[in-house]
């Protein structure tokens, strides 16, 4: 079953009152909250990837998991209760939504979508955008962690030697040649390189299931593999879970990614191709 919802489905769902539309437009330098002032959906609430959606930068790396509590007091203020069935958007790229749509998961929401291709799709389909903040009323979702399978730095280990470790950031952080964030460059031994640009189309949207399944099976990888995402702090990753989703294979995620992985000077750096 797909996690995407177009557009224009977004358009005859968006009055159902059980249906909860977050924002989480996100960017690498936090300019979710400007974006969302200057549009967003109605009546749509904005949840902060930084600081909802991720807990504190540290050892765990830059976007570790958020405090159970912390993202359940941030999604009942976005008015979310038990029964809620969830839309995430961002402005398009979907890196902010495919990260909300895994942590919501993980916490035990079950009904997320992400809306393919975020607020520019929703823009091109006609769709009115208010500048208004939205103010729902308090919901009472309740929350517990653990319903998907966070991967440590060993388990990244274990499962780049069982099955296939997908390092979803641009080639060239891949290979060591350059590392604009991180203090450290190159890529954890064993990992394979599937940049998120070979798994979406110029206007953000994700390629059909058809292509997506063609790619990664360039890296062995098919329903039955053995599969983690990491990236550099665990945003990426989920949107390349999402990708791998959506052809029909299920893959667990290494949250803490290069960020958490080089806080161990022990631990093995890879360069090259």
């Amino acid at each position: 079953m797909t996690a995407l919802i177009n557009a224009a489905d977004l358009l005859h769902e968006i009055d159902d009152e059980d249906l909860v539309v977050l924002d989480v437009q996100y960017t690498l330098t936090g300019d979710g909250p400007r974006l969302y002032t200057e549009g967003h959906l109605p009546g749509a609430p904005f949840v902060d990837v930084d600081t909802v959606l991720a807990g504190p930068a540290g050892e765990g790396g830059r976007h570790p998991l958020p405090d159970v509590a912390t993202l359940q007091a941030g999604l009942r203020t976005a008015g979310l209760g038990d029964d809620s069935r969830v839309v995430v958007y961002d402005q398009g790229t979907s890196l902010g939504a495919a990260r909300a749509w895994w942590v919501l998961r993980w916490a035990g929401v079950e009904d997320v979508r992400v809306l393919d291709g975020g607020l520019a799709a929703w823009r091109a389909a006609g769709g009115p955008v208010v500048t208004q903040p939205a103010a729902p009323e308090e919901g009472e979702i309740h929350l517990e962690a653990d319903h998907l399978v966070e991967l440590d730095a060993e388990d990244a280990v274990a499962t780049a030697k069982l099955g296939v470790l997908v390092d979803a950031r641009s080639p060239e952080r891949y290979r060591g040649e350059a590392e604009p964030i991180d203090p450290v460059a190159g890529h954890i031994p064993g990992a394979v390189n599937v940049p998120m640009s070979d798994l979406v189309q110029p206007d953000g949207r994700l390629r059909p299931a058809r292509e997506l399944r063609e790619r990664f099976a360039r890296e062995g990888i098919d329903e039955v593999t053995v599969v983690g995402t990491y990236c550099g702090s665990g945003i990426t990753a989920a949107h390349t879970a999402l990708a791998l989703h959506e052809a029909g294979v299920d893959a667990d995620v290494y949250v803490g990614s290069w960020s958490e992985w080089i806080t161990d000077p022990s631990r093995p750096v890879a360069t090259g191709a």
